[in-house]
């Protein structure tokens, strides 16, 4: 092969490999379509158990135990622990002040490294005492019936490799003002996620990465494989996979948990910087014995965390190139001489992309005008600064946690459910309990 080909090559395998890549979503899309039917509640529902990790969240752990208040199950069944660092006294203090249904009590993990998110589940996972166990984390609004439906596909698993199932996260503005832009971008791109990509995986049996939050485990399991990595700062997506590897199965649920997105572009980027870098973590630690994943589940990496990161690192380049073609031809009173290929490849990923983020948008009932998709691009790339940064961190701090700021939502900003606190499942006078995460660990509470 002559040397001077092969930068042809190389652009032509890249091409096929997008445009493989864009028929991948629009089969994700299609297959998302098919919904199963409602699974019976089992006659004895299981104990359940909640950890809601939280740092430095004392502004919404009050709003946090509202919501969680409002979860309709059993509550003799239930248990419930805030999961705090000791030295957060600021958050400890407003979560022991908040009244709190008799099932949910403040847990403090004992002091220790990393200061991450999975290392406080992992010391709470051992004081866990229920058959089947979701983690939320701080501003989120589940469903008041999600655990039930989670419960009831549990029961339903036949096959005893059900693991763990994701509950669909949803995107709503912080108040009644108009979305901003990040804020419009953001919900799209979850609701592509969670309303078609997660689900169509599912159909056709292949794992994925977890979110972050209303994640529903089988207890004994998550026990089994570990728990979390508490050095992968996307420890989610990493756990999706080692599940797999393990020879469980990973599957959906209906009932949403509702989140607002991270706001401005100060908060958005440590938060999407966080996520690539655990990307790029989860991606390394998986395809070093890739074999253990078996063709579907390596698969499966490629087109989620893989492709993720390259679309990541791409899309700014590829949007910077095409407006300086564009802008020289013009300067020089030529027409812009961009390869036909190239040019497909562009088109036909948007076009793919603004198909997901339109069907789930749709089915997730958040708004995706065509003024959002239009201006998609400039969104995408600003996910390739993010991955600059995360590539920059991962050799600098790769263990370091880039906290996401909470703020309690406006009250019209709560969508769906009206936050109505649901006082009959609230034991105004149960004791403020507080439960160690060690027989060791510090009282950091007068």
């Amino acid at each position: 092969m002559d040397p001077g080909d092969a930068p042809g090559l190389l652009v032509g395998l890249a091409a096929v490999v997008f445009l493989g890549l864009a028929g991948w979503r629009v089969l994700l899309v299609l297959v998302s379509g098919r919904t199963a039917g409602a699974c019976a509640e089992p006659v004895v529902l299981p104990r359940y158990t909640i950890l809601a990790a939280l740092h430095d969240e004392a502004p919404v752990v009050g709003q946090l135990i509202e919501r969680l208040s409002r979860i309709d199950y059993p509550s003799h069944r239930l248990q419930g622990l805030l999961v705090l660092e000791a030295h957060d006294h600021a958050t400890i203090a407003a979560a022991l002040a908040t009244p709190r249904p008799s099932w949910l009590q403040v847990f403090v993990a004992p002091p220790g490294a990393p200061l991450t998110k999975p290392r406080a589940l992992n010391c709470a996972l051992g004081h866990a005492t229920g058959d089947l166990l979701t983690v939320y984390d701080a501003e989120d609004e589940p469903d008041p019936r999600q655990l039930r439906e989670a419960a009831a596909k549990f029961a339903a698993d036949r096959t005893g490799r059900l693991a763990c199932l994701q509950a669909p996260l949803r995107i709503r503005s912080r108040s009644a003002r108009a979305a901003t832009f990040i804020e419009r971008q953001f919900a799209a791109e979850y609701a592509a996620l969670f309303e078609t990509t997660l689900p169509g995986m599912c159909r056709l049996g292949l794992p994925f990465p977890l979110g972050g939050t209303s994640n529903h485990f089988r207890t004994n399991v998550l026990r089994e494989v570990g728990g979390w990595d508490v050095w992968n700062v996307t420890e989610d997506a990493d756990l999706g996979f080692r599940l797999w590897r393990r020879g469980w199965r990973l599957d959906v649920i209906h009932r949403p948990t509702w989140e607002t997105s991270p706001g401005s572009l100060q908060h958005w980027l440590p938060q999407r910087t966080r996520w690539l870098k655990g990307y790029m973590q989860t991606f390394g630690v998986h395809s070093r014995r890739a074999w253990r994943l078996g063709p579907r589940g390596l698969f499966s990496l490629f087109v989620t965390v893989g492709a993720g990161l390259v679309s990541a690192a791409v899309h700014g380049p590829s949007l910077a190139w095409l407006a300086a073609t564009v802008l020289v031809s013009s300067v020089a009173g030529l027409p812009p001489l961009i390869p036909l290929l190239a040019l497909g490849v562009l088109i036909v990923g948007a076009a793919s992309a603004w198909l997901s983020c339109w069907a789930g948008a749709k089915r997730a009932g958040v708004a995706y005008t065509l003024v959002d998709a239009v201006s998609a691009p400039a969104y995408w790339a600003l996910l390739s600064l993010a991955w600059v940064h995360a590539a920059w961190r991962l050799i600098r701090e790769p263990f370091a946690w880039d906290k996401t700021a909470h703020r309690p939502d406006a009250p019209e900003a709560c969508g769906g459910a009206t936050p109505a606190r649901a006082h009959a499942m609230l034991d105004e006078t149960a004791p403020n309990r507080l439960s160690a995460g060690h027989a060791a660990a510090p009282q950091p509470v007068a």
